[in-house]
């Protein structure tokens, strides 16, 4: 999952970002409400975080602007105004959840998850499936025929988004989307030197080459796959 957090206290958004960022969410930060609609207007991510008090646009516009443009994007929003009347504007206005400061970490993990389930973005599916490669996105774990391949981080988020493809192209552009922060600027031939790496680590010891290059477009994985030279 993709996560925007839009929130102005920097040791907030360091602590939301590092401990998301461990639990595998690609996560992009706007530091105050105006950069924040912007972003989330561009419809990359898969739910937001939303501080209720920011510099310029305020967390309830924010929202109150989001579903008015019918953007479908679950938001968390996280503040310190804690009566019940806040809490219901908060709602009434948009919101998803609403989550009052201060909070513990887990939990805010845990409304994400329901969020997303909520929201059916990514269904029940908790393991990916093509020919005999298995990822399991829960203990965030692949096996081949039964073998266990060892992956990075980012590995894991470039595979978990081929395979949600399967069949289909992947562009280099979605693959850039999945594994890095809004912010980077890709260098020289990054995405190939991955897929490389993910390839000798699928292809070791097999007759099939999974992931396959598309000429002009992209990459696609497929139970077939082609022949190892």
């Amino acid at each position: 999952m993709r996560i925007l957090i839009v929130e102005d206290d920097e040791k907030t958004a360091a602590y939301l970002t590092r401990g998301l960022s461990e639990s595998g969410y690609i996560v992009d930060r706007a530091p105050d409400g105006d950069t924040g609609l912007t972003m989330a207007l561009e419809g990359i991510y898969d739910a937001m975080i939303l501080d209720r008090m920011l510099p310029g646009m305020d967390g309830l516009d924010i929202v109150r602007r989001l579903r008015n443009d019918q953007l479908e994007l679950p938001i968390l929003m996280i503040s310190a105004l804690a009566t019940a009347s806040q809490r219901i504007e908060g709602l009434r206005a948009g919101c998803d959840d609403y989550l009052v400061k201060p909070y513990a970490f887990s939990e805010v993990l845990a409304r994400l998850e329901a969020l997303s389930r909520r929201a059916g973005r990514y269904g029940d599916t908790t393991m990916l499936r093509v020919g005999d490669l298995e990822l399991d996105l829960r203990r965030r774990s692949a096996t081949r025929a039964g073998r266990q391949v060892e992956l990075h981080h980012r590995e894991f988020l470039l595979l978990q988004t081929l395979m949600l493809h399967a069949g289909q192209v992947v562009t280099r552009s979605m693959l850039l989307e999945a594994g890095w922060n809004y912010d980077f600027e890709p260098r020289g031939n990054i995405i190939e030197m991955h897929i490389h790496r993910l390839r000798r680590k699928l292809d070791n010891g097999f007759d099939t080459q999974l992931i396959q290059t598309v000429p002009g477009a992209g990459y696609m994985i497929a139970s077939a796959g082609t022949r190892t030279p």
